[in-house]
């Protein structure tokens, strides 16, 4: 995804290490001075401390696991903001860093200087997706509380699709590439769709009868299904989405699967190999790690 110019100027590289980033804050760093009243943000006064959200608790939660993002972050957090701006509604959006070893945290913590309801909660190291989404899930204070990839294969714009379905008798509502419905603009290469395809008839079989796609990162929760999905989670690589969708049913929640557009990106973060590998470890385990 390309970098419009204004945000480029938005997230230049300070002459130091960059901003630090606060757990608990709103907000974190100083953003670039060109960013402030260039208009690709609403930005405040230089050095003014970003307002708290008006109104009280955000309605919507949004994470964003990040790992080496530095590049594609700035557009997709302007796409966001500019997607749930135009709501109306309360939101907050929690970018969680899971120990990037580019400058991700400093282009975050940039955003979040400037934009009230952006949050950054950096992990000490490297832990994994599962983990940067426990992360956020956790902190999160939204009504509903929904994560999405950072490369947004799925557009932002595909959430109401979810929330719709999302109601007292349906808890756990995640996108699927592989319902009716659904349309891959761009297919991932042929070995790894092959791969993700296996995977998911395997847990048909051993785990999670009738669910097609559990692997796509757009999903959405009640506030009450993410935390007692997401607080026990012990798989915290690419495999934690079977393991939430597992726990999410053996506590009686109800998962819906929407149809969502989808697009494979180049530059995606799983290796298949490495990571095919890893997956099916963690499936092999699931049933025993669910139980305790």
């Amino acid at each position: 995804m390309g970098e419009p110019p204004a945000l480029r100027r938005c997230f230049a590289a300070p002459a130091s290490n960059g901003p630090g980033v606060s757990r608990s804050s709103h907000g974190a760093g100083a953003a670039s001075s060109s960013c402030l009243g260039s208009g690709c943000w609403n930005a405040p006064r230089p050095g003014a401390t970003p307002a708290p959200l008006e109104g009280g608790e955000p309605v919507l939660s949004l994470v964003i696991p990040a790992f080496n993002e530095e590049l594609r972050l700035p557009a997709t957090l302007e796409r966001v903001r500019q997607y749930l701006d135009g709501t109306g509604e309360q939101y907050e959006v929690i970018v969680v860093d899971d120990g990037s070893l580019d400058g991700t945290v400093r282009v975050a913590g940039a955003a979040a200087a400037i934009w009230p309801q952006l949050r950054v909660i950096p992990l000490p190291r490297n832990l994994g997706k599962g983990a940067a989404v426990r992360a956020g899930m956790l902190a999160s204070g939204g009504e509903v509380r929904a994560f999405s990839d950072a490369d947004l294969s799925t557009p932002i714009e595909e959430l109401p699709k979810l929330r719709e379905r999302l109601d007292s008798a349906c808890q756990v509502v995640i996108g699927s590439r592989a319902t009716p419905g659904a349309v891959i603009e761009a297919h991932q290469p042929r070995r790894r769709e092959m791969m993700g395809r296996a995977y998911n008839r395997l847990l048909r079989v051993l785990a999670l009868p009738g669910l097609h796609d559990t692997q796509c990162g757009f999903k959405v929760f009640t506030a009450e299904a993410a935390v007692r999905c997401f607080e026990p989670l012990r798989t915290l690589r690419y495999g934690f989405d079977a393991e939430v969708l597992l726990r999410a049913r053996r506590l009686g929640y109800s998962v819906a699967e929407v149809p969502v557009r989808w697009a494979h990106r180049e530059d995606s973060r799983v290796s298949p190999l490495r990571d095919s590998a890893h997956t099916l470890y963690e499936l092999a385990s699931l049933r025993f790690t669910v139980r305790r």
